[in-house]
């Protein structure tokens, strides 16, 4: 293992194996401070709030869904619900996100989880031609653009963002 793979969580190191992605070890960087939140790993890299990919857990039908979103924006659980054809979608509690996913929040990438999960990405991200994702723990993120990051998580692309209100 080289030092540039140990910057990886062990579970997303060897997903970038086996996907072929063994370069993206040398782009992953690390922060001594916890990049958890999108507002934290924006301020660490010095990019709009917009560049960061969240990777957030719902429960459909309590079944886990990954939304991948940007990290300006929230989600809109209605849109999920419609688009996923639910009864009911809430956040996933955190016991469940680390079950599924093998990840603690506030480090779970986009892809190379525990068990495959149906994931919806907003085509919000696709404005940018890079964004930045967490690489498996709340301190490493990865860039990496967004048309690969959806194909690599096995996304469909749909519009989830929560709209402004407007008075």
């Amino acid at each position: 293992m080289t030092s540039s793979e140990s910057l990886a969580h062990p579970r997303f190191a060897e997903a970038l194996r086996e996907l072929g992605l063994i370069d993206l070890h040398t782009r992953i960087r690390r922060f001594p401070d916890a990049t958890r939140t999108a507002a934290e790993a924006a301020a660490a890299l010095g990019c709009e709030l917009s560049e960061i990919c969240k990777s957030l857990v719902f429960a459909a039908d309590g079944e886990p869904v990954l939304v991948l979103m940007d990290g300006a924006s929230r989600v809109d659980v209605e849109l999920v619900r419609k688009e996923l054809g639910a009864e009911k979608v809430t956040r996933a509690k955190a016991d469940v996100v680390r079950e599924t996913t093998g990840y603690a929040i506030g480090g779970v990438p986009p892809f190379g989880h525990r068990t495959r999960t149906r994931v919806l990405a907003d085509r919000s991200l696709l404005a940018h031609d890079v964004v930045w994702a967490a690489a498996g723990d709340p301190h490493t993120v990865f860039p990496m653009s967004p048309e690969d990051l959806v194909a690599h998580a096995g996304a469909t692309v749909v519009d989830v963002r929560e709209q402004p209100q407007t008075s």
